[in-house]
């Protein structure tokens, strides 16, 4: 069973960078697809960023193009969200989430939806206020 802990979160002034963890255990994270997605207060949650393992496809939303970048460790079990150029709307618990990947899966049309993934890290606060 994949089980997934993010790190990284805190306080940071707008324009500023933070890089985002997620730690997986149980399972080889190499099997699955892996994404980041935030929720804010009163907001659903909403995907931020997607990777496949399959096709090596990856997406982003629309908000954080160009100034957020994920990435992934296979051989430590790591995924990471590096985040650069913050904005105060960018405030949100960030989730980690993994899906697994089989060949031929198709994700363009499913990545932003959090009930494509079954497994879920607890949540890492990030703020972005002066």
């Amino acid at each position: 069973q994949l089980q997934l802990v993010e790190s990284g979160g805190g306080l940071v002034q707008p324009g500023g960078s933070l890089k985002l963890s997620c730690e997986a255990s149980g399972s080889t994270l190499a099997y699955y697809a892996i994404a980041w997605f935030r929720q804010a207060p009163g907001k659903e949650r909403e995907g931020v960023s997607f990777s496949g393992r399959s096709d090596g496809s990856t997406f982003y939303a629309n908000s954080v193009k160009d100034r957020f970048t994920i990435s992934r460790d296979d051989a430590k079990n790591m995924m990471y969200l590096q985040m650069n150029s913050l904005k105060p709307e960018d405030t949100a618990v960030y989730y980690c989430a993994a899906e697994p990947d089989g060949e031929g899966g198709t994700w363009w049309y499913r990545w932003g939806r959090a009930s494509t993934y079954g497994y879920w890290g607890q949540g890492t606060q990030v703020t972005v206020s002066s």
